[in-house]
């Protein structure tokens, strides 16, 4: 198993379960795979989506060569493409296998997302039953732009933990992504969606808000927000 809590790679799906799905590509943590959704009037907008083990979905649109729409959840993807019939994913966005188009409801690619929801009794959790946390962002203090921060590992968290109490933070400090100052920043139409599963816009829920675990506190930090943490958790 991987450190983290997140499973290894080829634990993720069986050769069968993946047989003649189209753009499939193994990542360090994930499966991705071609996706798509098919509007009436617009016709069809292809992505990349791609599965973690944690029950994680992110899609990147490739709707257009200039669309920059990335880490959408299904929902928010099937929005993006002005399917008529939204609110349905799970039927609405497809993959495609042996060249056909096959609803993601019907594929084994939903099994860990599906797990999370079960393990959290219909809240946004991970497999491990931690409460998963919503995207943050942070302004660089040079260019004034604004950087989206995934939370999803416990390294991702000790990332945008310590850049936030860097009060001169900026884009090149960024570790996880090769960000400069010359690209560009978070555009203000995505900065709703920091996902949460249950609502691609949520403003923020007990599902998606972690006031403090041990996933994003930490022991070895002197800040007084893991000092108390830590300081409670000792006691209680």
């Amino acid at each position: 198993m991987a450190s983290g809590g997140e499973k290894d790679l080829e634990e993720l799906f069986g050769e069968e379960e993946l047989e003649e799905i189209s753009g499939l590509r193994r990542g360090s943590d994930f499966v991705e795979v071609t996706c798509g959704c098919t509007s009436h009037r617009y016709g069809d907008a292809v992505g990349r989506l791609r599965i973690f083990g944690n029950g994680d979905l992110e899609i990147t649109c490739e709707c257009t060569p200039g669309c920059q729409e990335d880490k959408l959840t299904p929902a928010a993807f099937e929005k993006h493409s002005e399917r008529e019939t939204a609110r349905k994913w799970k039927s609405n966005v497809w993959v495609i296998v042996k060249g056909e188009k096959v609803p993601l409801l019907k594929t084994a690619l939903l099994k860990y997302y599906n797990q999370a929801l079960k393990n959290g009794n219909g809240s946004h959790k991970s497999h491990n039953g931690k409460t998963c946390h919503r995207d943050e962002f942070l302004r660089c203090t040079k260019c004034n732009k604004v950087r989206r921060f995934r939370l999803r590992t416990k390294e991702e968290c000790r990332i945008y933990h310590d850049a936030s109490l860097d009060r001169n933070w900026k884009c090149s400090d960024l570790k996880l992504e090769r960000v400069t100052c010359d690209d560009d920043g978070e555009r203000a139409s995505r900065k709703v969606y920091r996902g949460c599963s249950r609502s691609p816009s949520c403003g923020g829920c007990t599902s998606c808000v972690c006031f403090g675990c041990d996933f994003c506190r930490f022991s070895d930090c002197s800040c007084q927000t893991c000092v108390d943490f830590t300081s409670n958790s000792s006691s209680a």
